[in-house]
């Protein structure tokens, strides 16, 4: 059985909704590559079209469009998705996943291309809680 969370951006507002997709719903998406527009109607949001950006696997690989197939590899790094260099020249070789979305994928990132009637803001309501609590800090006083 296939769960994958899709993590969907919206350009205009900046915001990210998660959508949880069961097996139906991830049949949207899995098969297809980064950088692929897809459907987001299955996902339950009708007449939007998203542009399938990244991902990453239960161990958290990531997914690299530069990378054909399905599987995971370790490639040589020397600069980005994946790795980070801290040194000018640094390399390294990592693990990395290729750019098609397979069930293996826990996570996939995309970003919002065509709009719907209803916004995004409509479909996915605020949960109350959610609100961002004021942090109280206490101050050690010495003596």
């Amino acid at each position: 059985m296939v769960e994958l969370k899709v993590v969907v951006s919206d350009p205009k507002t900046g915001r990210a909704y998660n959508v949880d997709a069961s097996t139906g719903a991830a049949g949207a998406v899995v098969g297809k590559k980064i950088g692929d527009e897809v459907d987001a109607g299955p996902l339950g949001l009708a007449g939007y079209k998203i542009l399938i950006t990244g991902g990453s696997d239960q161990t958290g690989t990531p997914a690299r469009k530069s990378l054909p197939g399905a599987g995971r590899r370790k490639l040589l790094l020397a600069e980005g998705v994946g790795f980070h260099p801290v040194m000018e020249g640094e390399r390294k070789r990592k693990m990395i996943r290729a750019h098609q979305i397979t069930p293996e994928f826990v996570q996939v990132n995309a970003r919002v291309t065509a709009y719907g009637e209803k916004t995004l803001d409509e479909l996915f309501p605020k949960v109350e809680g959610a609100e961002k609590k004021e942090k109280t800090k206490e101050r050690k006083v010495r003596k």
